[in-house]
């Protein structure tokens, strides 16, 4: 049930409530309906898809688009802009907390969110920083290059998401925090390559390549066993580890996908570990992993059958009977399911049954 304000107008109308307690109730009852597990499933509505439509275009706005006129203006006018621009959306987040409206009031915390990193860009430019970096010059460049001045910028992100966090407990303001993890994946291997003593030139090497996709696979192991950890913590509440979940999967799946010398047992590796993946999906009731883990095995099979049965009509029917194959394994699994899934759950701790049963919820 969602209390209104027009009926605890009524309420109040009618003499059975204070009308001065109308604000505080109403404050109230929004945080409590937004802790609830019933919270977390947002309807699809017209509204929502202005809501976040809306919010999605003032990001993009915000850190990417308007930054090329403002930074024609100076590194000064564009960290005065970026704070002033962070502060509204603060405040307008507050002012339609207080009014119930909670998802705007979400989205515009995390536009204020997104503006950190524009504001630490500014900074950083005005001190003198990275005068020698050829790719840091403009913030668009953020989003398009991999370099480890970034790390300054992702780490403050961090930070204040954080505190964000603490005060907003939006779901919503976990996808900039995940998107700036994922980016801290890829623009900390040129650190690393600079402390061992290589330059910038080696950032592109052979080698380097090698030590981007070893270090991606393991951040992104690490972003899904944080997912995992939040979930554990939030499972009675909103669904905060969504977003780590999908930037974790994509850091993971994506490095894992590129590894491999194209042997036959690379191969089976990678079939068994999105196999994994598939299973982990059912038990977490996360579709994205089984996403991922399928196109990863329709992936090797596929690949598989078209060497087997290159240029061979038995190609077509490898595929088929591929395919009818899966759906026949997700028609026994739907028969059997509960009986499986309980019997599982039985061997499992008691938080993980219950993040498992919420989630299902």
């Amino acid at each position: 049930m969602k209390i209104r304000r027009e009926d605890l107008q009524a309420a109040a109308d009618a003499g059975v409530l204070n009308p001065l307690e109308i604000d505080g109730l109403l404050a109230f009852f929004n945080q409590h309906y937004a802790k609830s597990p019933q919270a977390s499933s947002a309807r699809f509505s017209g509204t929502h898809v202005l809501y976040y439509l809306g919010g999605m275009l003032a990001i993009g706005a915000a850190s990417l688009f308007a930054t090329l006129a403002i930074e024609a203006a100076g590194m000064g006018a564009l960290l005065v802009l970026s704070l002033l621009y962070a502060a509204g959306a603060l405040w307008l987040a507050v002012r339609l907390e207080k009014n119930g409206f909670v998802i705007p009031a979400g989205i515009l915390a995390t536009l204020s969110l997104a503006l950190v990193p524009l504001a630490v860009f500014a900074l950083q430019h005005l001190l003198g920083f990275w005068a020698d970096g050829e790719r840091a010059q403009h913030y668009r460049d953020y989003h398009r290059y991999i370099d480890w001045r970034w790390l300054v910028m992702e780490l403050s992100t961090l930070a204040a998401g954080a505190v964000m966090l603490w005060r907003f407990r939006y779901p919503f303001l976990m996808m900039p925090i995940a998107v700036t993890l994922w980016y801290m994946g890829m623009d900390i291997v040129p650190a690393l390559i600079l402390q061992s003593g290589g330059n910038e030139s080696d950032w592109f090497s052979g080698a380097a390549w090698e030590l981007r996709k070893v270090v991606s696979l393991a951040f992104g192991a690490l972003m899904l066993l944080l997912a995992f950890a939040v979930d554990l913590r939030t499972r009675r509440h909103q669904d905060y580890a969504y977003w780590l979940y999908l930037f974790g999967l994509l850091t993971f799946w994506g490095a894992l996908s590129l590894m491999g010398s194209g042997q036959l047992a690379g191969k089976l590796v990678y079939l068994c570990i999105n196999f994994v993946l598939v299973f982990i999906g059912a038990l977490l009731g996360r579709r994205m992993f089984a996403v991922f883990g399928g196109i990863g095995i329709a992936l090797v099979l596929g690949d598989l059958s078209w060497r087997m049965f290159k240029d061979s009509l038995a190609f077509v029917l490898v595929l088929t009977l591929l395919g009818f194959g899966l759906i026949g394994l997700g028609v026994w699994w739907s028969k059997h399911e509960a009986r499986i899934s309980a019997r599982l759950r039985g061997f499992l701790p008691r938080d993980l049954r219950e993040l498992i049963e919420a989630r299902r919820a």
